[in-house]
């Protein structure tokens, strides 16, 4: 009896990776479109979105598995009648804030928006100290016999 519950046991985990790997390709699959504005629009909204996975790619771009789980998520979301403003507070919800490309303004992402603007700031008030600081070359006479 142990030794058929030790091979019914090693059975199944060898089994395990194939329903794993079955799994993801039917992930991979491509999506198909009932039409072409359903498409254009798929396309523009994962754009919009970051692959929390990937960090720099969009969702449309990126080729990691949940990326690919995440846009049969959005396409199905769509069907369903959810606008594109539903479907990107669902995913916040989920995800928080950085699922976006562009995050709304608010209290927790002005510095977000407005840090590139204050690092170049800073960095032209530290330019401006710095020069207003150097002293200017003093013009030496030069001797009658002294070359450049």
């Amino acid at each position: 009896m142990n030794r058929l519950l030790l091979v019914a046991l090693l059975w199944l985990a060898a089994a395990l990776p194939a329903f794993a790997q079955a799994n993801q390709q039917a992930d991979a699959a491509p999506l198909v479109f009932h039409t072409t504005a359903e498409e254009a629009r798929f396309h523009a909204l994962t754009l919009q979105l970051r692959c929390v996975m990937c960090q720099n790619q969009s969702l449309a771009d990126s080729n990691a598995l949940i990326a690919l789980q995440l846009r049969r998520e959005v396409l199905d979301q769509m069907r369903k009648g959810m606008s594109d403003a539903q479907i990107k507070d669902y995913l916040v919800q989920r995800y928080g804030e950085f699922v976006l490309y562009q995050p709304k303004l608010a209290g927790g992402t002005w510095l977000l928006w407005l840090g590139p603007a204050l690092a170049l700031l800073a960095g032209a008030g530290v330019v401006i100290v710095i020069l207003r600081r150097r002293k200017p070359a003093i013009n030496m006479p030069m001797d009658e016999g002294q070359e450049w």
